[in-house]
């Protein structure tokens, strides 16, 4: 963020924290404060506050996804890892100015511990700029970064990372991500540090002059061993779907594999890090209401989840938190939601939509190529009938069609009513500025040192305030959450 010292402390009890109340439980508290003796004795201490924190996101992931991602994996008798973890609430979304929230708002929530307007990033309803729990940590002198399977500089990765007053500006982004020298910064996104967003400057020169180890593919990520600073930009815009990886030859690397590689460099420090680790196109693949590519994307996120999980069970210092930011497109198993179709499917929606064919005469795609996609790829044969509202709902107001991701929206809504999977209409989303987010609250999982406050319903602006007075005051008892909730700490993994 451009302007990173607004962040003032008090200690009597605890501290003030973008307008809410942080107590300082440890001398190993992500945020340390000075203080004099006699004020040190007014707070509990306690050496199990963690020295590490990893927040998970699963981007769009709500019950629905994880039911189908369950079902299409392992069947009605099957489990998700992140189920397993002890510590499970559920979390509402809503941001400053809608009851259904978008990446940007819901991101800033998350780090910050502020709503904001729908689009805003690292800033306040008000617009003005507001300091994440990865800045305070970066400001401890602890190591920190972002690991997404989206542009490193979109939404989610961004709220912890940049202020901005719109999303959109990614290349701002990323500038801000040079000057404030995070540690580990891996992704896709490598368009938006080009000569061609930069005004003519290499931003990955620059982060290379600066003393970043850069990597591009899966072997050179493989090969960087742990350097000091890491910069990973693995495709032009967001990574690939896990579904087209192989049609695509991609070389990119797993979410596992970025996430370990983030391990390696954080863990050097022995003064602790903050990591968030996103799974990002869960998202992407529900606004297509594409069953198959949120199987596949959950699936990875939570094979990252199991992986982060048994990296920190041996220790006493770390806590890991699993979240989504909001649900996308009210998805949902439903009971003749055909499991073996579409499980048959290999590509995504999107990947479809960039082999439709253009019919140069009526400047849209032609209806063979319709019927010949949705055959190969989807195991659907369309009439006549259904290809004509397929294409009148591709096009824009003006006629135009639509980028391929909004095709493959479209072509996943097809495909999603086919095989009988619970989604929001195309209408809905249509009308949707958010292109089909729900308000619907979403699932929290937590384990490890001073996660046992993440239980019952909480807002998004309560994560930070739980992560950062995570420990035990002198009664023994946690912080209270939004709706009063706060839990008797003589249970639980560190007990």
């Amino acid at each position: 963020m451009s302007v990173k010292k607004k962040f003032t402390a008090t200690v009597a009890a605890g501290a003030i924290f973008s307008g809410g109340f942080i107590g300082l439980t440890s001398e190993k508290s992500p945020i340390s404060i000075t203080a004099e003796e006699t004020q040190e004795e007014k707070v509990g201490v306690d050496k199990k506050s963690p020295e590490n924190v990893i927040v998970m996101v699963g981007d769009g992931l709500g019950v629905g996804q994880m039911e189908i991602a369950r079902l299409l994996e392992s069947g009605k008798s099957g489990d998700l890892f992140m189920e397993s973890l002890e510590n499970v609430g559920l979390m509402r979304t809503y941001s400053a100015d809608n009851a259904v929230t978008d990446s940007g708002a819901a991101g800033t929530a998350l780090a910050t511990g502020e709503k904001t307007y729908n689009g805003g990033i690292g800033v306040d309803s008000e617009g003005q700029e507001t300091d994440s729990i990865l800045d305070l940590y970066q400001d401890q002198g602890k190591k920190v970064g972002v690991i997404s399977t989206n542009t490193v500089t979109d939404a989610t990765p961004a709220a912890y990372t940049a202020s901005v007053a719109d999303r959109d500006g990614q290349d701002e982004i990323a500038r801000q991500m040079l000057e404030h020298q995070y540690d580990v910064l891996l992704g896709g996104g490598a368009d938006y540090f080009s000569p061609e967003s930069q005004d003519g400057t290499d931003l990955v020169e620059e982060f290379q002059s600066s003393g970043y180890e850069v990597v591009d593919n899966e072997s050179s990520l493989e090969d960087a061993e742990t350097p000091e600073k890491l910069l990973g930009l693995f495709n032009d815009s967001y990574m690939s779907y896990k579904t087209d990886r192989d049609e695509l030859n991609s070389e990119e690397p797993t979410l596992e594999a970025m996430t370990q590689k983030g391990l390696d460099v954080l863990s050097q420090d022995d003064d602790g890090f903050f990591l968030m680790v996103e799974g990002a196109r869960i998202d992407h693949a529900a606004h297509a209401a594409d069953a198959t590519g949120v199987w596949q994307e959950t699936m990875e996120f939570d094979r990252t989840v199991e992986q982060v999980v048994n990296w920190a069970e041996d220790r006493d210092d770390t806590m890991v938190v699993v979240l989504a930011d909001h649900e996308t497109m009210g998805m949902s198993a439903t009971e003749p939601m055909d499991i073996e179709g579409l499980k048959d499917i290999e590509v995504s929606p999107e990947y479809m939509a960039q082999q439709l064919a253009t019919d140069e005469e009526t400047g849209t795609f032609s209806v063979e190529s319709v019927k010949q996609v949705f055959q190969e790829y989807a195991n659907i044969d369309l009439t006549d009938q259904e290809v004509d509202q397929f294409l009148t709902k591709i096009e824009d107001n003006d006629g135009e069609v639509y980028a391929a991701y909004r095709v493959g929206w479209e072509i996943g809504s097809v495909i999603a009513d086919h095989y009988k999977v619970g989604a929001l209409d195309t209408d809905i989303r249509a009308e949707s500025g958010t292109g089909g987010h729900t308000g619907n609250m979403v699932p929290v999982f937590a384990t490890g040192a001073g996660s046992e406050d993440f239980e019952g319903v909480m807002d998004n602006t309560d994560i930070i305030e739980l992560i950062a007075n995570s420990a035990k005051d002198n009664n023994g008892k946690g912080p209270e959450n939004s709706n009063g909730k706060g839990k008797d700490k003589g249970k639980g993994p560190n007990k």
